[in-house]
């Protein structure tokens, strides 16, 4: 899934939990949840990936340049976030069976 689709859901599914709170007379409570919904997405996507993803980027270097490029910028830590743009660009690239 590419970063738009994922932050239209968010902006969707955002507007979506507004009109439920101005329908249930609680928009403070819905904005607060709204608030910590993307405060822990925006946590999730900037942590470190787990050990096992750092073997996945050993496989997938040196096949492309592009993804060699991203690879080198995301180093030392990669979040979460870095390994899916890497992701896409070797699939981009890689060969459809």
């Amino acid at each position: 899934m590419s970063l738009t689709l994922l932050l239209s859901i968010g902006v969707v599914l955002t507007i979506i939990f507004h009109f439920i709170g101005v329908y249930a007379e609680a928009k403070r409570i819905v904005w607060i949840a709204i608030v910590l919904i993307w405060a822990a997405v925006i946590s999730v996507a900037t942590s470190e990936v787990k050990p096992k993803a750092y073997n996945e980027i050993k496989q997938m270097q040196g096949k492309y340049p592009a993804t060699d490029k991203l690879i080198n910028e995301a180093m030392p830590e990669v979040s979460v976030y870095e390994m899916i743009v890497i992701k896409n660009s070797y699939l981009k690239h890689e060969p459809k069976e």
